[in-house]
Parts: structure tokens; C-alpha cells; sequence
């Protein structure tokens, strides 16, 4: 009956779902679309094959790190010319935190959560390193962030969903107190973009970065983006000031001018395949508002919470989630074998994935996953779960990638 109601159902058709396999692990990795299936072929057999350098023009290569960036803020609540698609958001936070150190340099602070996702955490701490004594990393809670700003932070660096808990900040109230103590915020959209409706604009956001291989179904290291508010663009100066971030880069001057606006974060040569890929992947969502895809995506986790609860497994498994109205597209739930039981129930056809130390991570796609689908994976769990499978030898052993 839930699939019959589900304005979404006929989107399951765009993907290419390998069978008898439930997929709850987009929130990691998304399902491959159909187009870019086709995409990938069209581009490496024609237009690489036969065009070869002439693509650039012929197959306008060189306009993609632009194209993709407004379909991407599209999806993220940003206006034309203020998101480009480049490098990863590793990368792309070092820019953004860079630049915004710059704007703010009498203040030393660069603000974050612990439970901030450690990559975040990382390239702050490497370019604080770059920079010597004079600025800092300090660490706030996650839960009381406004009242721990204060006016020595320069930058507030956050992740709008937490990956662990799911738990999602509120960007808008956020937002407008750093700004009311002078503090630029750079939001990280991993666990945001392609999941519900993002409004940077709206919510005066400075910056933003986010990856494309997640809710976004880029394909495995696909580009990153990075949003630069336009009211910033003159102002920001980001060092990584590669060919294809200058003015006119096939002038080949060999001293760096800065492209206008938000060209200015290219570097190097994009990646033209995997950006081509995300190109047509993107058009899964094509005619669809991101309302409707948060909707059933708080239908989709309320059903799996009723399937666990019938099944009973709800007292088994310690759901670390927070509550649907601060929460992104997922669930998250403890046990001291929660690694385990994950291994064991992708050998039963579902795919989720593992959070140390002891989590149980459930992604929810609605774009490809049914109602059908989630009480069929919920069955399976509960077999593992009772019949303790996850015991086994074979289910134990921690592979490379976790």
C-alpha cells in the first residue's frame, strides 16, 4: 500500500540496482544512475576516443567545473555563478578556510565539533600548522554551538548532519548568530546535498563544500563543490592558484591574475570522465522537488523504526538517532557487534554500513529505495540478529574499508 502512495516509486527505474540486493548504504555511496552509465561510454568512446582534444571545445569539457556547479546549486539553494565543481572537499575546505582566515585577520580561532567529520578536522589542523603560532583550533559542543561563539573565532566550521548520529544543525539560526559576532561559517554538505532541501542562499551561508558520491550518486571519487556566497566574491583570495582558476588561463602568463567570482577555485584540469558521469547523474533529479525526497524519507526511516519494533528487535539494537525533525536520512543504532552484524546482513543481500566504534549506520535513498524494500531488509536483520550469525569467524574479521 506505502509504494502504491509513493510519488517517488516510478524513480527506482533510473538506477541500475544490481538484483536481489537491498541498498541502504547511500549515504555512503550512491546507486549508479542509468545515465551515467551511458554517459560514461558516450564519453570515453566518443568523445574521448574519436574527438579526442577537440572535446574541450567540440564537447564543451572545458565548461563543466561551471555547468555541474549550478545544477548542483540548484539541489543546494544557491543562485547561478556561486557553486563550481572541482577537487574533493578536502581540498576545498583548505581553500574556503584559507580565504576566510584572510577576511577575518585580526581574529585567530578556527571553530569545530569533535564529532565533526575528521577529515573537517584534519585540513584545519594541517593549515593552522602552515600558519604557525597565530592561529588555533578549538572545539565546541555540538549541542550548544551558539553560545559558545565568541568574537576571537574567525571561521565556523561545520557539517550540517552528523555522520555518525544523523543529528542535522539548524543552518539558518546558526548562521545569523556567527554572524552577529562577526564569524564567517563554512558548511560541509556531505550527508545534505540530493538528501533534503538545502538553502544557502536563504540562510545567508558564506561558504559551503560538499561531494557528489553520496545522496548526489556521482559515482565512487567523483568531484567535490565548493559555494562561495557572491556578496564574498571579490573579496576572497584562495591560495591553491592553479592554470585553471586564472583569468585566461591559455595565455599562459606566467604571473597568477584571479578568474572573476567563483572560477576562481579551479586549479588543476578537471577530471573530465568522472565529472561528465556526475553531469548525467544529477539528471535523476530532474522535475523533482527536494520536499517531496525529504518526505519519504521520513516515511521510509518511520517504517523501518515500525518494522524493527514488530519484529522485535527495537530492544536489541540502541537507536543513537536523533529526533526526524533534526535529523538527515538516516538511522544509527548501537551494539557492541554492530560491525559484525553489519558484515552478516550484506551476506543476506542488504547493504549497510558500520560507524566505529559501535554503529550501525542505515542510509535512506528515497530515489531508489521502496517501502517493499526496507520491511524485506528489516526480515533479514532479524534472523541475523536472533539466529546470532554475526558470530561467525567470516563475519568478524574487520576488512580494509569499514
Amino acid at each position: 500500500m506505502l509504494d502504491k502512495q509513493d510519488p517517488l516509486a516510478d524513480k527506482k527505474a533510473l538506477f541500475a540496482l544490481p538484483d536481489n540486493v537491498i541498498y541502504l548504504d547511500g549515504n555512503s555511496l550512491g546507486a549508479m544512475p542509468l545515465a551515467a552509465k551511458q554517459r560514461a561510454e558516450t564519453v570515453v568512446c566518443e568523445q574521448w576516443g574519436n574527438g579526442l582534444i577537440t572535446s574541450w571545445n567540440q564537447h564543451n569539457w572545458i565548461g563543466l567545473p561551471q555547468r555541474v556547479g549550478n545544477k548542483i546549486g540548484n539541489l543546494v539553494g544557491a543562485a547561478e555563478g556561486q557553486v563550481v565543481c572541482c577537487d574533493s572537499i578536502s581540498v576545498n575546505l583548505f581553500k574556503v578556510l584559507s580565504a576566510a582566515l584572510k577576511m577575518r585577520p585580526d581574529r585567530q580561532y578556527i571553530a569545530t565539533t569533535k564529532d565533526n567529520f575528521p577529515t573537517d578536522i584534519y585540513m584545519a589542523e594541517g593549515l593552522i600548522a602552515q600558519l604557525g603560532d597565530t592561529h588555533k583550533l578549538t572545539f565546541i559542543d555540538e549541542q550548544n554551538i551558539v553560545d559558545a561563539l565568541h568574537e576571537d573565532i574567525a571561521v565556523l566550521m561545520l557539517t550540517q548532519v552528523n555522520f555518525r548520529s544523523g543529528y542535522r544543525q539548524d543552518m539558518k539560526a546558526i548562521t545569523k548568530a556567527a554572524h552577529d559576532k562577526g564569524i564567517l561559517v563554512v558548511w560541509d554538505l556531505a550527508h545534505s546535498a540530493g538528501a533534503f532541501e538545502v538553502e544557502l542562499d536563504a540562510c545567508e551561508a558564506d561558504f559551503a563544500v560538499g561531494c557528489t558520491y553520496k545522496y548526489l550518486n556521482g559515482g565512487p571519487g567523483a568531484p567535490a563543490f565548493i559555494y562561495v556566497a557572491s556578496r564574498h566574491q571579490q573579496q576572497y583570495i584562495q591560495p591553491l592558484s592553479g592554470w585553471m582558476g586564472h583569468a585566461s588561463p591559455f595565455n599562459f602568463d606566467p604571473h597568477y591574475q584571479p578568474a572573476d567570482g567563483i572560477k576562481q577555485n579551479l586549479s588543476g584540469t578537471p577530471g573530465v570522465v568522472g565529472m561528465s558521469i556526475l553531469e548525467a547523474s544529477l539528471e535523476v533529479f530532474d522535475g523533482i522537488d527536494l520536499c517531496e525526497i525529504r518526505n519519504k524519507s521520513v516515511a521510509l526511516m518511520e517504517w523501518f523504526s515500525q518494522c524493527l519494533k514488530s519484529c522485535g528487535l527495537d530492544t536489541q539494537l540502541e537507536s543513537f538517532s536523533p529526533p526526524v525533525d533534526v535529523r538527515g536520512s538516516q538511522l544509527a543504532f548501537r551494539h557492541p557487534e554492530a560491525y559484525a552484524i553489519c558484515q552478516a546482513w550484506i551476506a543476506e543481500g542488504v547493504i549497510a554500513d558500520f560507524r566505529a566504534p559501535d554503529i550501525l549506520r542505515i542510509g535512506f535513498a528515497p530515489l531508489y529505495l521502496s517501502f517493499s524494500d526496507i520491511a524485506d531488509a528489516v526480515t533479514r536483520l532479524r534472523d541475523v540478529v536472533q539466529q546470532k550469525t554475526y558470530l561467525q569467524s567470516a563475519f568478524q574479521q574487520k576488512q580494509a574499508v569499514t
